[in-house]
């Protein structure tokens, strides 16, 4: 094993574990331990089991998530600053929640059924995700081009955005300020109940994408040369387009717009690896990915009076990297 993937698989239980242990109350570490072997009703128990824990859970799986997303996207259009938020997808939850909150009053309605607070915006965010994805799994079957996709992509992102700057105009200043608040992204927003169904979501687009490593590589030499070893591009591009569209449409519903980890973390694994063999790029990806937003989390949660916006601090980390490829490309 590669001794810089074998460091970055030690790093992230110890950043799981430091986010357990630091955060805005100060808790000492072998109370931490205690409710982790024996939760009780306590005041530290709830804030390990019920924030912490889910907290630290959602930053490894997201942050894999977006990053796999990622990879699966700059190979995909042979594009290195393309990122989850490229197709359109990213903007799709965007409208979804926008409509909730600034057109609804955070409240769906739905026959019989009521969905309002964090159930209502995840659930909006996940259709306005999914339908974007469809809309895109529609347009990879007429068009044959990733460059003409691409475009579509670009282009759905400018009418959501549009639409969401209309409905700004008409909603109250509570409406908008709830708005933004979710538009800067927490791995904090996923509670203990909500959790098991975000893991088996993300785990389902990430085993999918582990599933395209060999045509992933083929695609990477340019699609004629995958035609010619028998791979159906046509048919490649809409399942890499299903696992991205799968794993940004649940981080986002969950967490919000997160930014930057999905366009950073593939240089910063292909660096670490100095390879583009996706047999280890993406592995390595998955992990770096995980380790990152653990970090970033920890950064957002210091001992400190307030706690971090997450789209405050992601750009701290990613943006250097995607500097730093820029003048390298240049050079």
């Amino acid at each position: 094993m590669n001794p810089r993937i074998l460091l970055i698989i030690i790093l992230i239980p110890i950043l799981f574990l430091l986010n357990l242990l630091l955060g805005s109350v100060h808790i000492p570490a072998a109370d931490v331990l205690q409710v982790l072997l024996h939760p009780d009703g306590s005041s530290t128990s709830y804030i390990i089991t019920a924030s912490r824990l889910p907290a630290a859970i959602t930053a490894t799986l997201a942050g894999a998530s977006l990053a796999t997303a990622g990879l699966l996207l700059q190979t995909t259009f042979h594009n290195p600053l393309a990122g989850p938020s490229i197709l359109g997808i990213t903007s799709g939850a965007n409208l979804g929640v926008a409509i909730v909150m600034l057109a609804l009053g955070g409240t769906v309605t739905a026959g019989m059924h009521t969905w309002s607070g964090h159930l209502a915006i995840a659930a909006a965010a996940l259709a306005g995700s999914l339908l974007v994805m469809a809309l895109l799994l529609l347009f990879s079957s007429l068009l044959k081009n990733s460059l003409l996709l691409l475009i579509t992509g670009i282009m759905t992102g400018y009418i959501t955005s549009s639409a969401i700057t209309l409905l700004n105009l008409l909603a109250s200043a509570e409406s908008i300020q709830g708005f933004v608040l979710w538009g800067m992204g927490s791995f904090n927003s996923v509670s203990l109940q909500q959790l098991p169904l975000f893991v088996i979501l993300c785990l389902l687009g990430l085993g999918l994408a582990l599933l395209l490593i060999k045509p992933l590589n083929a695609i990477q030499l340019g699609e004629s040369y995958a035609i010619n070893l028998g791979i159906n591009t046509q048919v490649t591009r809409q399942l890499l387009l299903l696992a991205t569209g799968v794993l940004t449409a649940v981080v986002t519903a969950y967490c919000g717009p997160v930014t930057f980890l999905g366009l950073a973390t593939p240089h910063v694994a292909a660096l670490l690896l100095g390879t583009s063999n996706h047999r280890t790029l993406l592995p390595a990806t998955l992990l770096t990915g995980s380790a990152l937003a653990l970090l970033c989390n920890l950064l957002c949660n210091l001992p400190t009076t307030t706690v971090l916006p997450l789209n405050a601090v992601t750009p701290l980390l990613g943006a250097p990297v995607i500097l730093y490829i820029i003048m390298r490309r240049k050079s």
